[in-house]
């Protein structure tokens, strides 16, 4: 094999390894949403039953089913101009979104709006993106899209 196609390999290997140690661990998300995140947000299902954080918290809004959803778009919350602006944009939280917007709130909202002025009101921000990947795959699982593959996955026996 040319040595060529041994480096590209190697590369493409490289990178799929690195994309493999992406994907954050769910049981990791839990202890750092419990930790850093329930202060401000709760996941509660559209019963009312809350799945993760601590009831009736207002700071910040509902986390159910925020993968895939608008950004600034949650019904009855109150968010900043400058989220409810980039969500208008286009921006909808997936992985590479939300760990921008994780690690720094304002900065993720000025540069995609492309404006010095904008402001997150989520001053929090993670340390890293490895945490911020296990707290995406812990609120992955909670959504309308998540119980759709639950309920679709077939019976195991």
């Amino acid at each position: 094999m040319p040595k060529t196609t041994r480096v590209i390999l190697g590369a493409f290997a490289l990178g799929i390894a690195g994309f493999a140690a992406q994907a954050g661990d769910i049981e990791a998300g839990a202890a750092a949403f419990a930790s850093q995140c329930q202060n401000c947000h709760n996941v509660t299902n559209a019963e009312g039953d809350v799945l993760a954080g601590r009831p009736n918290m207002r700071t910040g809004p509902n986390l159910y089913g925020v993968i895939g959803r608008q950004a600034g778009s949650y019904d009855g919350f109150r968010y900043g101009a400058s989220l409810v602006e980039a969500g208008e944009g286009g921006v909808e939280w997936d992985e590479e979104t939300m760990t921008a917007y994780l690690l720094d709130p304002t900065s993720f909202l000025r540069e995609t709006l492309d404006n010095n002025r904008a402001r997150s009101q989520m001053s929090f921000r993670v340390r890293d993106e490895a945490t911020a990947a296990d707290i995406i795959a812990f609120l992955t699982q909670f959504g309308e899209a998540a119980e759709d593959a639950d309920a679709e996955a077939p019976a195991e026996g």
